[in-house]
């Protein structure tokens, strides 16, 4: 597990967006499946990738999949497809055909049926499970990623992609990456910033599988945090 510590949040997303372009440029050759997450974390990095980074990225060599998505139209702002497409997609010269979103608008488990389908189709298959180049975490204050939130750990063993699930604290229904897939992954990367976070920014660097974030971060081939010092701020 490698960890990437800046001063800053915008310096963190700065990094951030400067390693995943990297990243596509040391292999000019390959199409990556990257999964992004949504929220507030992962907005500001989208927001600096379009207004600093757009013109050096490759982005007819992106095809873009989510980690998770809220079970709302895309319209709404709670939508992570939304808020994506609103500061990155709709301003970077991305190909539309490039571009797979959840239906939040649909009934979820079909919807996690379809969409899990739909990654099976374009990505490798190793262990039964897609492969995707880079998966894009987040993590809650409670432990939790891609909407697998604690006391849903069946999530992170589950055969399915996707499976629909829930927040436990609002009720409301969501569509999630399980856990197999994400360790599956080639690479897992961690964005995670702001003083709220360190507690679980140190459960998963020091502590066990005590959350679904944790879990991930010990099982999956290639880890990396990205983190501001604040959210860094109880590690040793």
């Amino acid at each position: 597990m490698k960890r990437f510590i800046y001063p800053s949040s915008i310096e963190t997303a700065r990094a951030l967006t400067l390693h995943l372009i990297k990243l596509l440029n040391d292999e000019p050759e390959k199409v990556f499946h990257i999964a992004f997450s949504g929220g507030s974390t992962p907005a500001l990095m989208f927001d600096v990738w379009a207004n600093e980074y757009s013109n050096i990225t490759p982005w007819e060599r992106i095809k873009v999949w989510w980690v998770d998505e809220r079970c709302v139209r895309p319209e709404n702002s709670e939508s992570n497809y939304g808020m994506m497409r609103m500061l990155l997609l709709d301003v970077v010269p991305i190909p539309h055909s490039n571009i797979f979103r959840i239906m939040g608008e649909n009934k979820p488990a079909d919807e996690a049926v379809r969409y899990s389908h739909l990654v099976r189709k374009n990505l490798p298959v190793e262990n039964d499970m897609p492969v995707f180049d880079i998966v894009l975490l987040g993590a809650g204050t409670d432990g939790h990623t891609s909407s697998i939130f604690p006391g849903q750990e069946h999530l992170l063993t589950s055969s399915e992609v996707y499976e629909a699930t829930y927040n436990p604290n609002s009720g409301q229904s969501r569509i999630a990456l399980t856990g197999q897939p994400i360790i599956n992954a080639e690479k897992v990367i961690f964005l995670i910033m702001g003083k709220e976070k360190a507690d679980v920014v140190s459960e998963i660097c020091m502590s066990g599988d005590t959350g679904p974030a944790a879990y991930v971060a010990h099982h999956a081939r290639e880890v990396e945090l990205f983190l501001d010092q604040s959210a860094a701020a109880k590690l040793k």
